[in-house]
């Protein structure tokens, strides 16, 4: 046999061979967990960054200018409403005071001398009148004697008036010594005090000395932007923007630790007007501080739950997403999944609760949903519908 026809039938045998073993090995059907819809009661959380502020914070500023003499409290120290915080230096207010309570006493004395020549006038006037009611003097005398009286009388006015812008010079004199002392406006912590002793200080200054607040309440303040407002007044009970705060549920602080704060917060209030800069709504929250644990500038994490009744929930591993549109992965009675669209009520922490398009007892596949096609053959790893869940949320207080 010629060699080269022997090379080229030896050469099909071997191709025929290798094809015939391509076409007997078919490639095995991904592994896919699946899972039957499960349908529960489920409680959502939904979080934001907060910053907390004293429920009272005043700022500390002097009524009058002056350097400060001495401080009577530190940084973070609890004070009462009219405790003495500062003292300025009084050295020239009290030589004004000194001088206006000298003026008060030398208009005192003018009244007397006053006083006195309008009685002497008023004796004239009483002695003169029966005499020219008699015609033993003239009446010229007479009004003469009325004259020095009517003189005698402003000039008593006049002293009284004296006495009284005297007086009110005094208590103004004294009204700045007393403001040389500044006190707290409420009762509650120290800030950070800007100014210290020697400093000048004066009421036109653009930062206080310092800032006391109020901190047996505190008040959590966080934003929603336009489409979490909207869910939150068509999920929230109640006909009024008031009714739906009040019937809202009680609201929890994470710690900028991590650590759940112990008490419950309450939503209060929220602006009437979407801000314009941020598009947001801004809404606070109202915390008691019995353990004194919070303080002016925390700052947390705000967490709202919503609860969901009878609700169809997976994870959001078995939803794929294209253009906008959900759909999930059925699984019929043998190994292919068909594609199912839903609409989704809520997303929370990688769960998903499902509005329509799917019903509790149906198999779906429950990860890798994205990777799938209509019509597409898997090989179904039977999983729990809770392990997979609860492997998903966080670990909840």
């Amino acid at each position: 046999m010629n060699p080269k026809i022997f090379i080229s039938i030896a050469i099909i045998v071997l191709v025929s061979c290798k094809s015939s073993k391509q076409e007997n090995f078919k490639k095995p059907p991904p592994p896919f967990p699946i899972i039957e819809v499960p349908q529960e009661n489920f409680i959502g959380y939904t979080e934001f960054p907060t910053n907390i502020q004293g429920s009272n914070n005043n700022e500390v500023r002097a009524k009058i200018a002056g350097y400060i003499e001495q401080l009577y409290v530190d940084e973070g120290q609890f004070v009462q409403a009219g405790q003495a915080l500062l003292k300025l230096e009084t050295n020239l207010l009290s030589q004004n005071a000194n001088a206006a309570q000298s003026g008060v006493t030398a208009a005192q004395t003018n009244i007397a001398a006053a006083q006195a020549a309008v009685d002497a006038a008023q004796v004239e006037v009483d002695k003169l009148t029966p005499l020219v009611q008699k015609n033993i003097i003239s009446n010229v005398q007479l009004e003469t004697a009325k004259a020095n009286l009517q003189q005698a009388q402003s000039r008593l006015a006049q002293a009284k008036a004296n006495y009284d812008q005297a007086k009110a010079n005094y208590q103004a004199a004294v009204a700045n010594v007393n403001y040389s002392i500044v006190r707290s406006p409420v009762s509650g912590v120290v800030g950070k005090i800007i100014k210290r002793i020697g400093s000048l200080v004066s009421p036109s200054d653009p930062t206080p000395i310092t800032t006391v607040s109020d901190i047996k309440q505190l008040y959590a303040y966080f934003s929603m932007n336009e489409s979490e407002y909207l869910n939150f007044l068509q999920k929230t009970p109640g006909t009024t923007v008031a009714d739906k705060l009040k019937n809202a549920p009680a609201v929890s602080l994470i710690l900028a630790n991590g650590e759940f704060y112990p008490e419950k917060g309450k939503l209060q209030t929220v602006t009437g007007q979407i801000d314009p800069s941020s598009g947001t709504m801004q809404f606070r929250v109202l915390f008691e501080n019995k353990n004194g644990l919070l303080t002016n500038g925390n700052s947390g994490i705000v967490r709202i739950p919503t609860t969901f009744n009878n609700a169809i929930v997976l994870p959001q591993t078995a939803i794929a997403e294209q253009q906008g549109i959900n759909y999930v992965f059925i699984v019929d009675g043998t190994d292919t999944v068909r594609q199912k669209l839903v609409k989704l009520k809520a997303k929370f922490n990688r769960i998903a609760i499902v509005d329509t398009g799917i019903v509790a007892g149906k198999k779906v596949v429950a990860d890798g949903a994205g990777n799938l096609k209509d019509g597409m053959a898997i090989k179904p790893i039977p999983a729990k519908a809770d392990s997979i869940i609860n492997s998903l949320k966080p670990i909840f207080e």
